[in-house]
């Protein structure tokens, strides 16, 4: 577990390597097909095999990435659902699952359970788009806070999504979201059924990381999402809403410039980063791999001190 941008896929792979293993990928972004510099989404490529045709990185089967159209949506429950499925699959096979990734719900949601709430519905959702659209998401906002005060203080303005969602639980189970949620987020991983591990870099280090790779792979990325709108894709499709994308949308129609953009990426994503960090920081039983220096970073040592540990 960790951030993005610290390392998770190469130390995922390092460990694959040593015990003989399949990796789960724990990463919403990189389901998606045709999104492979936007979402840093491992090289691979998907190949047939004695046991079945897998997305293989570096000869490592590679699962849940390169499998979603850009315009499906994916979610927790679909994510347990496949995974329960998967991982005894891996087991047979004489293979060790390893999962990895920065979706802290769908670690959460694999170990520990969501609470028990009502599924999303479609007609519900798009009028709350439409508020969101016409009204700004204030409209929503206050929407939220004339239903639900307590989800109103413990969800913030800017995150449209939870506060969709929590307005449309409340709509729906006919009762506060807040009285529905438990509170498991903050439980122990359950450290008898594997060993969890989560990278923490100093902020300047995981600043000048993400900063990298964003100029790195900013021209690929360019043309990437070039492509995707070339063939159709609107610009509102999920694919093209998760991070990074909406500023490349913005950079490509002219709205800002290549500086601006790169700048509004590393941003983006730097916020995203916290939140990752302070999700996984909330779990106790885990080997907290503090990174302060860039030499810290050697997956083949950092392997050695998890399979140690």
């Amino acid at each position: 577990m960790g951030a993005n941008a610290s390392g998770k896929t190469d130390l995922a792979l390092e460990l694959a390597r040593r015990l003989g293993g399949e990796i789960v990928s724990a990463d919403s972004k990189q389901t998606y097909k045709l999104m492979e510099a936007g979402t840093a989404k491992p090289h691979g490529a998907w190949t047939d095999t004695p046991a079945g045709k897998f997305y293989l990185v570096e000869g490592v089967p590679y699962h849940f990435v390169d499998i979603l159209d850009p315009r499906a949506t994916c979610d927790a429950g679909s994510f347990v659902r496949d995974a329960k499925k998967l991982l005894p699959e891996i087991w047979a096979r004489g293979k060790v699952p390893i999962m990895a990734g920065g979706t802290g719900l769908y670690v959460q949601a694999y170990w520990n359970g969501l609470d028990d709430l009502p599924a999303s519905d479609p007609t519900l959702r798009q009028q709350l788009t439409a508020l969101a659209e016409s009204g700004g998401k204030m409209a929503l906002y206050a929407e939220l806070i004339r239903l639900d005060p307590e989800a109103a203080r413990r969800i913030p303005p800017g995150n449209v999504q939870r506060v969709m969602r929590a307005i449309e639980i409340t709509r729906l189970a006919g009762k506060p979201a807040s009285q529905l949620w438990t509170g498991r987020l903050v439980d122990s991983l359950p450290a008898h059924d594997g060993k969890f591990v989560f990278i923490r870099w100093a902020k300047e280090l995981l600043a000048e990381r993400i900063k990298r790779r964003t100029v790195t792979r900013f021209d690929e990325w360019e043309a990437e999402t070039r492509a995707l709108l070339a063939q159709g894709y609107p610009e509102d499709c999920p694919g093209l809403k998760t991070l990074g994308y909406p500023q490349m949308l913005d950079y490509l129609a002219g709205r800002v410039t290549k500086a601006d953009a790169i700048r509004m990426i590393v941003s983006a994503s730097m916020a995203y980063a916290k939140r990752q960090n302070t999700w996984f920081s909330r779990y106790r039983n885990t080997l907290r791999l503090e990174l302060q220096k860039p030499e810290d970073y050697d997956p083949a040592a950092l392997a050695e001190r998890i399979l140690n540990a």
